[in-house]
């Protein structure tokens, strides 16, 4: 990799970091194989999240003069990152593919500006993904419309049926 290469692959990382990156988890994925790390991009796509391997100089370069500096440090031996604008897809797709494979590891992350150790990523990925807030919130709003519109109904209801007893005598 020339030295054009690498400034373009720093300047794709640093835009991908200022385009509303929310969350960024750092793993460590010794002995991987090909079609694993396969499988966890399709995941993190899926998951709303991205997935990429760097070289960690490179990674630490893009990572200067943004909200995620303080990562910098964790970038030693085999790592990766995956990161998401949802606070929750790209820890929850990592923790998930970690499950069925120890080859893969979180190591640190951060959301927002906070830093996140390893156990924090793994508590995130357990809450419910910002969709899946939203489709909660809705139920919550129209219960008590549905309850409404059970409640008005239940009186014409009730006389229909007395109205069909007193035709059926």
């Amino acid at each position: 990799m020339n030295r054009k290469q690498k400034e373009q692959l720093v300047a794709e990382m640093r835009d991908t970091l200022d385009s509303g990156i929310e969350t960024i988890v750092v793993v460590k994925q010794s002995g991987l194989t090909v079609s694993e790390v396969t499988e966890l991009r399709k995941n993190c796509y899926h998951a709303g999240a991205g997935f990429k391997v760097v070289k960690n100089r490179l990674m630490k370069i893009a990572l200067q003069n943004t909200k995620f500096a303080g990562l910098s440090d964790h970038f030693v031996g085999t790592t990766a990152v995956a990161y998401s604008a949802d606070p929750v897809a790209a820890a929850k797709a990592v923790v998930d593919f970690s499950k069925s494979n120890n080859k893969l590891s979180v190591i640190a992350g951060y959301m927002g500006e906070k830093p996140l150790a390893d156990t924090d990523v793994k508590a995130l990925a357990s809450l419910p993904s910002l969709d899946e807030l939203r489709g909660k919130l809705i139920g919550v709003l129209q219960a008590p419309a549905g309850k409404l519109v059970g409640v008005t109904n239940a009186p014409a209801g009730q006389l229909a049926r007395v109205f069909a007893a007193y035709s059926e005598k």
